[in-house]
């Protein structure tokens, strides 16, 4: 996929498809890389436990997940809770970085606790169970802003890298599309696409960017990988219910019809909210007929979900790519164009759903 400014190729479909390229060993610098700064990263002090964390954030009033001088920081918070709880500083390191705005359903990190008597300094204690770190660590995060929460901690052996170690990484980016403004509890978590979307072109367009290419045009200016080919394992969109999400009584019966719990029992309350009063979109609901709704009800927006699966991404990938299949899903580009420029869709749907590992069974 190399670079273009137009918004067009204007090319036949089957010569903009992008070949694929023979599986090599296109990530075999960056692992002889890895290899070399796991090593150096690798504890030498026996008493010293690692621990692998998952974090989950909203990432709205972070300047990104690495440390950075007069910024607040995901790795910055994390290693001041993390000296409040052991009196001694630490370093944090993340499985993937994170831009100012992204958010992570879960982010992996490691760090090196080293557990110091308080009351006899020099006496070193036996490390702490993953439970009390756990505890521990978000009794003084919620203590801070209560942006970001540790969801998970595993001990793990000193060689082992939160990002070097990961074999796959999955996130997530939600659109919400619809001419109605973008509800309060929504702002800086979803890109609000005021045009219809076409589910069918967008999911046509996935088609042809996964697989094994070079993305030159999916990487930021900045990306200092070696190489621009990747393996993009999944690439999908799919419509999911908008959030917060509250269904009508008449919706519950409906969606239960086939499952009706004989045990349950509610008292039917005085008004019932009129039926998909939640569920209608704006392309359901002309601008003159607010009032089918009830008054006080908003229209929701159409969401979509992409979900993109990799062992790695270029710098800025998921979100150029998201450009482009917005641009699809407007009618601004054909599915044939996919490898056409277009600008980078915002921080605020981008969602780091998950970093997978093959984790030891005894740390």
């Amino acid at each position: 996929m190399t670079e273009n400014p137009k918004h067009s190729l204007n090319t036949t479909p089957e010569s903009s498809r992008p070949s694929k390229i023979p599986k090599t060993q296109d990530h075999s610098d960056q692992e002889e890389e890895d290899k070399q700064q796991q090593e150096s990263s690798m504890s030498k002090n026996p008493r010293i436990q690692r621990y692998l964390v998952a974090i989950e954030y909203i990432g709205t009033r972070f300047s990104g997940s690495q440390q950075q001088p007069n910024c607040r920081t995901v790795v910055g918070v994390l290693e001041e809770a993390f000296l409040k709880f052991i009196g001694q500083p630490v370093s944090i390191f993340c499985s993937s970085r994170t831009d100012a705005g992204v958010h992570a359903l879960s982010n992996v990190c490691h760090v090196d606790v080293e557990r110091i008597s308080k009351r006899k300094p020099g006496e070193v204690l036996p490390p702490h169970e993953p439970s009390v770190v756990r505890r521990a660590v978000n009794h003084f995060l919620q203590k801070s802003e209560g942006d970001i929460t540790v969801i998970d901690v595993r001990c793990v052996p000193n060689d082992f890298h939160a990002r070097y170690k990961a074999q796959e990484r999955t996130y997530f980016y939600r659109l919400l599309s619809g001419s109605e403004p973008l509800s309060t509890f929504e702002k800086e978590r979803a890109w609000h696409v005021p045009e219809k979307l076409d589910l069918y072109a967008m999911q046509e367009a996935c088609k042809v960017l996964v697989g094994h290419h070079d993305f030159s045009s999916f990487r930021a200016a900045g990306c200092q990988a070696k190489s621009p080919i990747r393996t993009l394992d999944e690439l999908h969109v799919s419509e999911a219910p908008p959030t917060p999400f509250f269904p009508s009584i008449t919706e519950k019966k409906q969606t239960n019809s086939s499952t009706e719990d004989s045990h349950a029992c509610s008292r039917k309350p005085e008004i019932d909210l009129p039926i998909d009063s939640f569920s209608k979109s704006d392309d359901e609901v002309g601008s003159n007929s607010i009032t089918d709704l009830g008054f006080g009800i908003r229209r929701r927006h159409r969401c979509y979900v992409v979900t993109a699966r990799a062992r790695s991404f270029l710098y800025h990938q998921v979100r150029l790519l998201l450009g482009v299949l917005k641009c699809v899903g407007t009618g601004e580009l054909t599915t044939s164009d996919v490898t056409a420029a277009s600008p980078m869709a915002p921080a605020c749907g981008l969602y780091l759903g998950r970093v997978k590992y093959d984790l030891p069974q005894d740390a």
